[in-house]
């Protein structure tokens, strides 16, 4: 007996995913292709972490309000600029994109000089305890140490997968989810928010939602090959169907969180927020309308023979007392 069990989809539903295959796969594809495009030509706004910049740390006599002093800092010229705060409310962080053909000391004290001048105000001046140069050394090792750490989230995935269920899985899972990512990323890239740190671990955290929504279907996926009699497509569409309750149920909780985020936590979170919304709603359309779908294509069609229990297996359990 369940106690206080929660349907959102009856049980029973059974909607023809797979007949819309073609289409889902040809949507996916398109909007990848403008992903790609949208990376390779217009690129990524990147921000102070990738690139390079000033540093500055301010104290003010009283807490201070960060959206208001964003707005002083971006009316000073430095639309672009992150501010957040650290220890109390009366520390800000400030972080500047350096200018073209400034040196580091240049910018710096300039920088430095500009914010001070635009946040301090008679009622609530502001101190500069610490400024320094980032140099885009730094932002380079960075965006290398990000793509080892996209390279090891994908293989470890690949490797999980497919140990746990088999290759074709695996790689339809790793489509799917390289899929989810890169959409995302291609909204970054087609409307030049900057992309800097958070967002890269939004991204990462995009993988982990995807995957897990998709190994839950492919759970289900696997015990219908082993338990029902019926075509690997009907296997593949029922699947979906009795997982689909889970699936929005899930999604629509973890957005709710994610939501409470980008209302409450400020513009420095502002960017993995969004990326983590669209990673949760595009994850749970993908788990439905990509990732079944792709075992019915090419060397990935799935067959009853790709789950079924192993002779060894069998073996094991007639030996069983």
């Amino acid at each position: 007996m369940k106690l206080f069990p929660l349907h959102l989809i009856p049980n029973d539903t059974n909607v023809n995913f797979m007949r819309l295959r073609w289409m889902s796969i040809s949507v996916a594809v398109a909007l990848a292709l403008v992903a790609v495009w949208a990376i390779g030509f217009k690129g990524f706004n990147y921000a102070l972490d990738f690139t390079g910049g000033t540093l500055i740390e301010l104290r003010f006599d009283r807490p201070a309000n960060v959206d208001d002093v964003r707005e002083r800092i971006a009316v000073a010229g430095h639309e672009s600029a992150q501010v957040q705060t650290y220890g109390s409310g009366s520390d800000l962080l400030v972080r500047l994109q350096m200018e073209k053909g400034a040196s580091s000391a240049t910018a710096s004290n300039t920088a430095a000089a500009q914010v001070l001048q635009a946040v301090t105000t008679a009622e609530n001046p502001a101190h500069i305890t610490r400024s320094e140069f980032v140099g885009p050394q730094v932002g380079k090792d960075l965006a290398r140490n990000a793509v080892w750490a996209l390279l090891f989230v994908v293989v470890g995935f690949l490797i999980y997968i497919a140990f746990r269920f088999e290759w074709k899985f695996a790689v339809a899972a790793i489509l799917t989810t390289l899929h989810d990512v890169l959409i995302v990323a291609g909204f970054f890239a087609l409307t030049g928010r900057e992309f800097d740190l958070t967002v890269l671990a939004g991204l990462l955290s995009v993988m982990g939602f995807s995957i897990n929504d998709t190994i839950v279907v492919f759970d289900r996926v696997r015990e219908n090959f082993r338990n029902l009699r019926v075509e690997p497509v009907e296997v593949l569409n029922r699947s979906v169907n009795q997982t689909l309750s889970r699936t929005i149920i899930t999604s629509f909780v973890a957005f709710l969180t994610v939501l409470a985020l980008y209302i409450y936590g400020g513009g420095s979170l502002e960017g993995m927020a969004i990326s983590q919304m669209m990673g949760i709603v595009i994850g749970t359309i993908s788990s439905i309308f990509i990732a079944c779908p792709l075992l019915t294509f090419g060397i990935l069609r799935v067959t009853k023979q790709d789950l079924m229990p192993k002779a060894k297996d069998l073996e094991a359990l007639a030996r069983r007392p």
